[in-house]
């Protein structure tokens, strides 16, 4: 299975990040495409730009890296109850290549914060938009208090609760997460 994961911030240390490649790395013989949204930058969006210039080329390999998946992990950042600015431009520019931006691709949504609300008021905006841009949504899951229940010298998930709902999506969506054992190591 392929799978592309992404943390929707533009953060070097984005925690979100490190939440999707985890949750990536839980689906057993997955290969797993990691981004960077800082690789995707482009100018802000707005119709007089893609009048004068066209949509960006960053934007149409962002579409065909989602082509190419099997699987769409994606772990939101929240900055003042949204989207990160990176994330939201990228969508926009993303929607002028194909509006099918996930094009019925499997979506598992994700979010943390440091803070005990775990991202929540932007996973909840993310689920509702879902189906506007071609999500197979399969999955939301928030991760409360990032630092209290996620292991950065092992880069694990330690709430059991996490990982119970992460593994019951998998299998939900006829997707082989690793085996117990091999993700308590």
């Amino acid at each position: 299975m392929n799978i592309l994961a992404f943390g929707a911030s533009n953060s070097k240390k984005s925690i979100n990040q490190k939440l999707a490649f985890y949750a990536a790395t839980q689906v057993n013989g997955a290969t797993i495409s990691l981004i960077d949204l800082n690789d995707y930058e482009m100018p802000i969006y707005s119709e007089d730009r893609e009048k004068e210039f066209g949509i960006p080329e960053l934007a149409t390999r962002f579409y065909n890296k989602i082509a190419e998946a099997d699987l769409i992990v994606v772990s939101f950042a929240e900055y003042n109850s949204s989207y990160t600015a990176a994330y939201k431009n990228l969508l926009d520019w993303t929607s002028r290549v194909g509006m099918q931006i996930f094009q019925q691709k499997q979506v598992l949504m994700l979010a943390t914060s440091p803070g005990a609300g775990g991202a929540k008021k932007v996973l909840s905006s993310a689920q509702s938009s879902a189906s506007s841009f071609s999500a197979n949504l399969i999955g939301a899951i928030s991760l409360p208090s990032f630092y209290d229940n996620f292991d950065l010298e092992t880069n694990t998930v330690t709430s059991d609760s996490f990982n119970s709902q992460l593994i019951d999506s998998f299998k939900s969506n006829d997707i082989e997460p690793v085996n117990l054992s091999k993700r308590q190591q």
